[in-house]
């Protein structure tokens, strides 16, 4: 159950009583309403008792002890005002708490954000309620929101307030107030500007208890509301635990992947090492025969530069020299290819994108290209913390074009397999490292080419790549399944 749920059953328990046990040395409720009611004649107290409470109008049942009356036969009520904004003389120096319903905290008020003077007082009639009076919301969405008053108070006109007569425990009505506010709300509906009159809250029931009894179930209330509060700062945590979870598990799955402690090692697979000379014999002959470009010479790999331990059996390398960074392609102006911005590239850890329809002439100048096969990877912020990566398929023709924020990983070896480097590119080790690199005005922060091409990258056996993709994979799958907060 969720607190709020919780705090609502106390609520609904107390005011129906429930929540405390009935004393038969308790004067009746009644008896001491119907004192009540005389006092309130001798005085001349203006206004008329309101009619009783039919059987209809009570939403539920009561001990016999308890009498069902109407808010306004418990105290007078009176709305508030708001001073002529443009008489400066009505706030300037003002020392008489003028509340908002933006000021009712369902506790005991104790100041105010704005007050007004005297003058004010005096000239627009505003009330000055006392100490012990409750104070309850009528417009919008604070409707049913209150505050008992510690100070002397005045209120604007959003504002209603009850001077609650002897025999009544004002934080047993504010309690109640609390339980019926989804009630009061759902009266004030159906408006432009949702709100309760004054006549239509003095009018509603409220189920009143002795007053010994008003007591105990409010002693009993601020008995369990900490216990409840404790238990929603809980829920709170376990609420964020449950939406990071999902994340967090990916996060480790990756990061285990690429230091090799996802799936075995086999000894048949081979070593990375003799994968890397085959790699650059490939690429040696890729580079005579004019497909791919030399490029730039990378260094070596130090002992200093590596962030973690591997397996023997694996290599560091950096990922220019086994990848083709941004390769061009050249087709005939008229031949029909995929579209892809960005925005057609999906967050996180999926491997989904879309496209739309260009002819070749349209896109190929100011614009990236890829191909059938190739890994698409955000170079701008915050995409690239989004992990906006995917590998491309299903294009128009086999080839496309998008945003030059995208760099692109084509591979040229059989000996890696993509599908190993697009989860790479996903991990928390890849993405904190080339956060650590941005370049640019704030908000507009890339990753360069230089980065991606020296970025360190830990390199498995071709069979192992493929047996840590079908693991990745298959775990990626479960964290999908893995329920939200509340569903």
């Amino acid at each position: 159950m969720k607190a709020s749920n919780l705090k609502a059953s106390i609520l609904q328990l107390a005011v129906s009583g429930k929540l405390v046990a009935q004393d038969s040395n308790d004067e009746p409720a009644n008896v001491f309403l119907q004192r009540i009611q005389a006092e309130r004649k001798k005085a001349r107290v203006k206004g008329e008792v309101l009619p009783e409470v039919s059987e209809d109008e009570q939403p539920f049942t009561t001990p016999a002890s308890w009498v069902w009356t109407r808010l306004g036969n418990i105290g007078t009520w009176s709305a508030g005002g708001t001073p002529s904004r443009t008489k400066t003389e009505y706030y300037f120096n003002g020392t008489i708490p003028w509340l908002k319903s933006g000021d009712l905290n369902d506790g005991f008020i104790t100041h105010s954000d704005e007050k007004i003077t005297d003058l004010a007082t005096k000239e627009t009639r505003v009330p000055i309620n006392k100490i012990g009076s409750l104070v309850v919301a009528l417009y919008g969405a604070t409707i049913g929101k209150t505050g008992i008053l510690s100070i002397e108070a005045t209120t604007n006109q959003a504002c209603c307030v009850c001077n609650i007569y002897v025999g009544i425990d004002n934080r047993y009505l504010n309690y109640y107030i609390i339980s019926q506010r989804a009630s009061l709300k759902k009266s004030g509906a159906g408006r432009a500007q949702p709100n309760i009159s004054k006549e239509k809250l003095v009018a509603y029931p409220i189920p009143l208890p002795p007053l010994a009894e008003q007591h105990r179930i409010v002693a009993r209330i601020e008995e369990l509301m900490p216990l409840v509060e404790a238990y929603d700062r809980e829920e709170q945590k376990l609420t964020a635990l449950e939406v990071e979870f999902p994340g967090a598990l990916r996060q480790s799955i990756l990061q285990y992947a690429v230091e090799g402690k996802l799936v075995s090692q086999k000894t048949e697979d081979g070593t990375a090492a003799e994968l890397l000379a085959k790699i650059k014999k490939e690429r040696e002959g890729l580079v005579k025969a004019g497909k791919i470009k030399k490029g730039k010479p990378l260094s070596p790999v130090s002992e200093e530069e590596k962030p973690f331990e591997i397996p023997v059996s694996w290599e560091w390398v950096r990922l220019g020299s086994i990848i083709e960074l941004n390769p061009r392609n050249k087709l005939d102006d008229g031949v029909e290819v995929s579209f892809i911005p960005m925005t057609l590239i999906d967050d996180g850890y999926s491997n989904h994108h879309s496209s739309e329809s260009r002819k070749w002439k349209e896109v190929k100048s100011g614009f990236t290209h890829f191909r059938e096969g190739d890994l698409c990877l955000a170079k701008i912020t915050p995409c690239f913390q989004n992990k906006k990566s995917a590998i491309f398929a299903n294009l128009i023709n086999g080839y496309g074009a998008g945003t030059t924020e995208l760099h692109i990983l084509r591979s040229f070896s059989s000996g890696i397999d993509l599908q190993y480097v697009l989860w790479y590119v996903k991990c928390p080790f890849f993405i904190y490292k080339g956060m650590e690199t941005f370049t640019g005005t704030a908000g507009q922060e890339r990753v360069s080419t230089d980065v991606i091409a020296n970025q360190l990258f830990p390199l498995p056996p071709l069979a192992e790549q493929r047996r840590i993709v079908e693991r990745v994979e298959e775990l990626m799958g479960l964290c999908d399944r893995i329920p939200t907060h509340g569903k």
